[in-house]
């Protein structure tokens, strides 16, 4: 955990309930530090351009939470530099109630999972959102090739701090492309046996036969 994090997290009704349960000790000293932003490292950006989806929070006008999945191929969400993750908006069902949160409240939380490898991160950041048109071509193409999705809008989020979670309860989970991938070897190696299995029947069979001419 950052210091940031901390910070922004471990407000003073948290601090109540650490102290109150034991752990304010563990978790003082991670507040320490200057009252900066974050930087996205090598591992942050690598871990958010495989990601195929991730869960984004805002809040709305009435104070009411929101959770909304956003997903796309991989490298949909990208690291623009070390302060800067964003993504392309596709057309969805046209609620925009995490656009519309937005308008009124910029402040996000970006909840980031690789099952197969039971990692998670968390993000806590500024968004705002800007036209497909405002999508910089240094950051490659807006749209990965071959996926077939309209773009309503980018939206870049301006980092303020993360966390790699621990895996504890994580399942792993694998999608059809991952599991084909790791059964790949397994079903080239039974293809071989059941060659060689066929080879085998053939050989007794002929041996058989041979044995009755005689």
């Amino acid at each position: 955990m950052t210091s940031r994090y901390a910070q922004l997290l471990f407000t003073g009704p948290v601090q109540v309930h650490q102290e109150r349960h034991g752990s304010r000790r563990n978790y003082a000293a991670m507040g320490e530090g200057p009252a900066v932003a974050d930087r996205l490292t090598g591992a942050e950006a690598a871990f958010a351009a495989g990601c195929t989806g991730f869960y984004l929070a805002t809040t709305g006008s009435t104070g009411w939470p929101y959770v909304q999945h956003r997903g796309g191929p991989p490298g949909f969400l990208r690291a623009l530099d070390e302060r800067t993750l964003a993504f392309a908006d596709f057309r969805g069902n046209r609620q925009y109630i995490t656009t519309g949160n937005l308008d009124t409240d910029d402040r996000v939380s970006l909840l980031l999972m690789d099952h197969p490898t039971r990692r998670r991160l968390k993000i806590l950041g500024r968004a705002r959102t800007a036209d497909v048109a405002a999508w910089p071509d240094s950051a490659g193409p807006l749209v990965p090739d071959g996926y077939r999705a309209e773009p309503e809008r980018v939206m870049l989020i301006d980092v303020e701090a993360y966390d790699w979670n621990c895996p504890q309860h994580i399942q792993p989970r694998f999608t059809p492309a991952e599991l084909e991938e790791a059964l790949g070897p397994v079903r080239e190696r039974m293809d071989a046996l059941e060659r060689e299995n066929a080879r085998l029947k053939e050989r007794l069979a002929e041996a058989g036969a041979a044995r009755r001419a005689t």
